[in-house]
C-alpha cells in the first residue's frame, strides 16, 4: 500500500457496492500477503502494519450494523469535504493523514469516569 487509503474500502481494495463474499474474498487475499508470518524478515514490521490496518477493514465491513453506521459516517464526511473550497479540504485532510478512524470524538462530561 504506497498512499495512505481515505477509506476501509481502499484498504481492501473493493467498491463501496462490494457483497460480504467479495469483502471476505479480499480479506483473505490480502492476509495471505501481508500477514507477519507469511512476510519476509525484512517487511514483518510494515506487514504487522498493515496486517492490522486489512483486519480492522474487514471487521467492519463483514459486519453489516457496522458497515452501515460507517457507510452513513463516510458519507457525511465525503459530503462535508465537497462542500469546503479546495484549501480547506487540504488543510482538514493534513490533520487526519490517515483518513477517518472510525472512532467518535469523546467530549470532556462523557469521559470522565465518576
Amino acid at each position: 500500500m504506497a498512499a495512505s487509503p481515505t477509506s476501509l474500502y481502499e484498504v481492501l481494495g473493493i467498491p463501496t457496492s462490494a457483497t460480504g463474499h467479495e469483502i471476505k474474498a479480499a480479506y483473505r487475499k490480502l492476509a495471505r500477503t501481508c500477514h507477519p508470518d507469511v512476510a519476509a524478515v525484512n517487511r514483518r514490521d510494515t506487514s504487522a502494519n498493515e496486517f492490522i490496518k486489512i483486519h480492522a477493514a474487514y471487521s467492519t465491513l463483514s459486519d453489516p450494523d457496522k458497515r452501515a453506521v460507517y457507510d452513513r459516517d463516510l458519507f457525511m464526511l465525503r459530503h462535508r469535504f465537497s462542500s469546503l473550497s479546495a484549501a480547506a479540504a487540504a488543510a482538514v485532510s493534513m490533520t487526519s493523514p490517515a483518513g477517518y478512524s472510525g472512532y467518535p470524538r469523546g467530549n470532556w462530561e462523557t469521559d470522565q469516569c465518576w
